[in-house]
């Protein structure tokens, strides 16, 4: 099995946040940059977080369920 070239992935956790490992910037939406502090970082996708855009574990207090590929009509 060959290297995994660094760069940067981004992992859906089901139900959960989005898991961002490597290299990466982070900007706010008015273009400011987001120092994350850390290589690997959560980011919420139920928007319920009190540190967002970051994960706090907010999705299961709320039951947040995530639509599969499937379900979104994105291919697998």
């Amino acid at each position: 099995m060959g290297k995994i070239p660094k760069g940067t992935l981004i992992t859906p956790y089901r139900d959960g946040p989005l898991l961002v490992r490597g290299d990466f910037r982070l900007q706010d939406q008015d273009g400011n940059e987001i120092d994350p502090g850390r290589e690997t970082i959560a980011l919420c996708r139920c928007g319920k977080s009190r540190i967002r855009p970051f994960c706090d574990g907010s999705h299961k207090l709320i039951g947040f369920r995530a639509p599969s590929a499937r379900e979104s009509g994105r291919a697998t």
